[in-house]
């Protein structure tokens, strides 16, 4: 995304989209500039509570345009929603792993994310590979452990649909540390329950 938050309707743009934007839940850490830039530079802007703010409708239709996806300008109005209540799970998840940590930090941060949709890890690789769908997204975020950045890694799958509720959307996300000697110790603590 450009620096500075792109709000503009683009001139074939058929639709006013809102240029509200909501603000996350989730603490942005104040180091961002000096350990490197999230794909989206956009969200960094202060807030007063010193979180992350997430993108309006027309800032995401745009991302989506650049990225040369095909987006719909009706479809934001539900896309940006889900957008957020996905991230939101997400940092929710990196809580819980970050829980056991909490004697050296009881306040992580996120510092930066990335998207890697094209990248698939060597977990969704293996998982594909023995005939499981592979996922549709992939994120890695970075969280300040008080002054420690920490590498997760988020594979986004399609969920199960509801047969009373089809046309609502369903996410399976797989999140868990990146694999280093930290990350694999941590994986086995949740895998034995320690």
């Amino acid at each position: 995304m450009p620096r500075v938050p792109e709000q503009h309707a683009g001139s074939a743009q058929q639709t006013r989209l809102s240029t509200e934007r909501t603000i996350s839940s989730i603490p942005r850490a104040d180091r961002y500039e000096a350990a490197g830039e999230s794909e989206c530079p956009a969200l960094h802007e202060k807030t007063a509570e010193d979180k992350w703010i997430y993108p309006s409708e027309q800032m995401f239709f745009n991302a989506m345009k650049r990225k040369n996806w095909n987006p719909s300008e009706p479809d934001m109005k539900t896309v940006v929603p889900i957008h957020n209540v996905v991230n939101e799970m997400c940092w929710k998840q990196i809580l819980e792993w970050e829980s056991y940590h909490q004697a050296q930090c009881g306040s992580p941060k996120l510092l930066r994310f990335e998207g890697k949709a094209k990248d698939l890890t060597p977990k969704a690789r293996l998982r594909s590979l023995i005939g499981f769908q592979r996922p549709f997204d992939r994120h890695d975020w970075t969280v300040d452990r008080c002054g420690k950045p920490v590498r997760y890694v988020i594979d986004f799958y399609e969920g199960r649909r509801d047969p009373q509720n089809p046309d609502k959307p369903s996410f399976f996300l797989d999140v868990r540390p990146a694999l280093t000697a930290e990350g694999a110790w941590d994986r086995t603590r949740r895998f034995f329950g320690l």
